[in-house]
């Protein structure tokens, strides 16, 4: 059976049809479609209202049709079109790296608060929070860790699509590619969900890597790992700041007291959800 969108002769017969195909499985459909829209067409989505009578190129028509039906088998939009918005950057991902998500912006708000020469994230996939607080803070040294090579090429390729000069990637597990080294604030969005935990064979998550998502049986392992090494690679008043779930807070917010870090807070999303909690070394509890 031919294909409605192969039927399509304009953009907005295109975007209309690729948002009522969409409709069973996105919980986005028009802005789904129009991502995929733009990116088959090269066409900012203004031009889609603006021009809704323009004629669709054949091969853009090939394209829109190939990533609608990928979507409907539930893949990313964002690794459908290459690209992701965060803070203020625009990112290329792919399979390999997690999607940058609003929820860790919080993570660049709270590190912005307070000054720092010298920045370490930990496990740092597209690199969307290590660039987002380079290009901030430009006058301050940024170092970036992650484990795998393909999270680190799409790092490195993003920091030079942006010109930043002042982050810095090292490959490895955690702290290990950097010792000796001292920062005045550690950052990191690390794995949080339970081995058990249904969340990862959910939804987009689906096609995410596994191990950025999974930290083990209990979802804690890897922050408990980071929160107790954090003070050998921090400042006499260092902080550090980590996303988990929504769950885990008042979990990490004992860690990182046993750690040795006070003024201990957690911060919410847009949702309501605790998602962001840290502390402070040398500081009166």
């Amino acid at each position: 059976m031919t294909s409605v969108i192969a039927r399509a002769a304009t953009l907005a017969s295109a975007r209309r049809q690729a948002r009522q195909r969409l409709e069973a499985t996105s919980p986005s459909p028009g802005a789904d479609a129009d991502c995929l829209l733009a990116a088959a067409t090269g066409l900012d989505p203004v031009v889609f209202r603006s021009h809704p009578e323009t004629p669709l190129d054949p091969a853009a028509r090939v394209a829109l049709e190939a990533m609608v039906e990928r979507r409907l088998a539930g893949e990313p939009v964002a690794y459908l079109v290459g690209r992701q918005a965060f803070w203020d950057l625009e990112l290329a991902v792919g399979p390999g790296v997690l999607i940058p998500r609003p929820e860790t912006e919080h993570l660049v708000e709270a590190v912005l608060e307070a000054p720092a020469s010298r920045l370490l994230e930990l496990g740092c996939g597209s690199g969307c929070i290590a660039l987002a607080l380079g290009r901030a803070l430009p006058a301050c040294h940024v170092d970036a860790v992650d484990i795998c090579p393909t999270a680190l090429a799409i790092a490195r390729e993003n920091a030079r699509q942006l010109g930043l000069e002042n982050v810095f990637f090292h490959a490895g597990d955690w702290y290990e590619p950097l010792p000796g080294h001292c920062y005045d604030t550690i950052v990191t969005n690390p794995p949080y969900l339970g081995d058990c935990e249904p969340e990862a064979n959910l939804g987009d998550l689906r096609f995410e890597p596994r191990h950025a998502l999974v930290a083990g049986p209990t979802g804690l392992e890897a922050l408990e790992h980071i929160i107790a090494n954090a003070p050998s690679f921090l400042t006499e008043h260092g902080r550090i700041w980590i996303e988990h779930g929504w769950q885990q807070a008042e979990a990490v917010r004992h860690c990182l007291t046993r750690a040795g870090f006070r003024a201990v807070e957690t911060r919410h999303d847009l949702a309501g959800h605790p998602r962001v909690s840290g502390g402070q070394l040398g500081v009166a509890p």
